[in-house]
């Protein structure tokens, strides 16, 4: 029981549509948004999916976009000399994304786009792509992510994968999707539960926990191949597995030796397990910083669950999480400067950010039943599930906790979200 206790919050029920179905409940707190006109590509009609929709509802979703009305135009402008930029600076547009659509003779696609200063009237971002036609959606937020990266600073995460489970029909299903919830697609189906989804590095492989040998194991999966491999499956638990930078080794939590303890494998299965620490305490749930050095992990020896950081190859370990007296689940962030991890006061678990530097905590969720949280590639947003209103819900939160989002839906009960890598 006390292990069950923070190795695994609980199997909250979060509900996920097969083609992203989804009611978005989108708020901000004081963020400047920037004003953006996105036009319809010029002669879009020769395709099946329309581009525009996709890349508008991609940047708005990142909370840092406000799209101006760009109704009423007739022709629509192909190229940037022919927009009227005076006319967008009166609809108060800062910039202006526009380009076009050719069909070529042998059935791909030409996309043109470019990314107008509505200000300076300069050109900001030109590219042209070639692309075959069940490229569309793809290729729509490839467009918001070059915006978005050109606008921010930042690199852009639409273009990037979510993993999660999904409970129904007396199965279990690991599933992959956009991360706008489109194009999901089925990697696993077991009758046995099925937990702790996490990426490889490179996107290709997938570990997870099955229980379809009687007790939980880790299994590495090759995403496009379907091939799969036990790499961890000894006496007790063997759970809680996560990638080390390079891809070749898995930090996990193994009980073979009677408590559960940290372990770090080879993600090939081979070799013999090396144990990070020896103690008495319940140590689980760990993860690599992100210059593969250290261990940030979960840890009940100073009396309750609480975050530590040890070096990979053992030592003394450090208790990073002092406000609460329960956090669990740690991950850290892709520049290695601050962890998200879930607290427990009273009745409630909250998704929390701490910078690493100065130590600084901050709530960044208002709901009840939060669970799983998993940074974006760029740090900027916080995926994780949670239930409102006894349903179960996808969430996301920006990091700095001033934008929110929910999706909400009536299929499937879904729980255990991870964000994938940049592609």
């Amino acid at each position: 029981m006390k292990l069950s206790a923070f190795l695994v919050l609980s199997f909250f029920c979060l509900a996920l549509p097969a083609r992203a179905e989804l009611a978005l409940e989108f708020t901000t707190e004081g963020v400047r948004q920037i004003p953006l006109a996105v036009l319809p590509l010029a002669h879009e009609e020769v395709v099946t999916q329309s581009l525009t929709p996709v890349v508008a509802a991609d940047l708005q979703r990142s909370g840092l976009f406000r799209t101006v009305d760009a109704g009423g135009l007739i022709p629509v402008p192909a190229e940037p000399a022919q927009v009227h930029l005076a006319d967008w600076r009166a609809r108060k547009a800062e910039h202006v994304l526009g380009g076009s659509v050719a069909k070529l003779a042998d059935g791909r696609l030409d996309v043109h786009y470019w990314l107008l200063d509505a200000v300076t009237e300069k050109v900001r971002l030109t590219r042209s792509v070639t692309i075959n036609a069940n490229q569309l959606r793809l290729t729509a937020h490839q467009i918001a992510d070059a915006v978005y990266e050109n606008l921010t600073g930042e690199k852009g995460v639409f273009s990037t994968k979510i993993a999660y489970v999904v409970k129904g029909g007396g199965k279990y299903m690991l599933k992959v999707a956009d991360a706008d919830a489109y194009n999901e697609q089925t990697v696993l189906s077991s009758r046995e539960p099925i937990i702790s989804p996490r990426w490889s590095p490179d996107g290709r492989r997938m570990a997870y926990v099955s229980f379809e040998l009687n007790r939980p194991s880790v299994v590495v999966q090759n995403l496009a191949t379907g091939d799969r491999k036990t790499v961890a499956n000894f006496r007790g638990n063997n759970s809680a597995p996560s990638w080390s930078p390079d891809g070749s080794q898995l930090a996990v939590t193994l009980s073979r030796d009677g408590i559960a303890q940290i372990y770090v494998i080879e993600a090939s299965g081979t070799g013999i397990p090396r144990r990070v620490m020896s103690t008495r305490a319940i140590d689980t749930e760990a993860c690599f910083t992100p210059d593969g050095r250290s261990l940030l992990f979960t840890s009940d020896r100073g009396g309750s669950p609480q975050v530590y950081r040890v070096p990979v190859e053992g030592g003394n370990a450090q208790r990073l999480t002092f406000s609460g007296s329960y956090n669990v689940s740690p991950r850290i962030s892709p520049d290695g400067h601050k962890i998200t991890f879930v607290q427990q006061n009273g009745s409630t678990f909250r998704v929390m950010l701490q910078d690493l530097d100065s130590g600084q905590t901050q709530t960044l969720t208002d709901t009840q039943l939060d669970e799983s949280p998993s940074f974006s590639p760029n740090g900027r947003m916080i995926l994780y599930a949670t239930r409102v209103g006894g349903r179960g819900v996808l969430a996301l939160v920006s990091a700095d906790g001033r934008v929110r989002q929910r999706f909400t839906t009536q299929a499937g009960d879904v729980y255990e979200p991870a964000w994938g890598p940049l592609p």
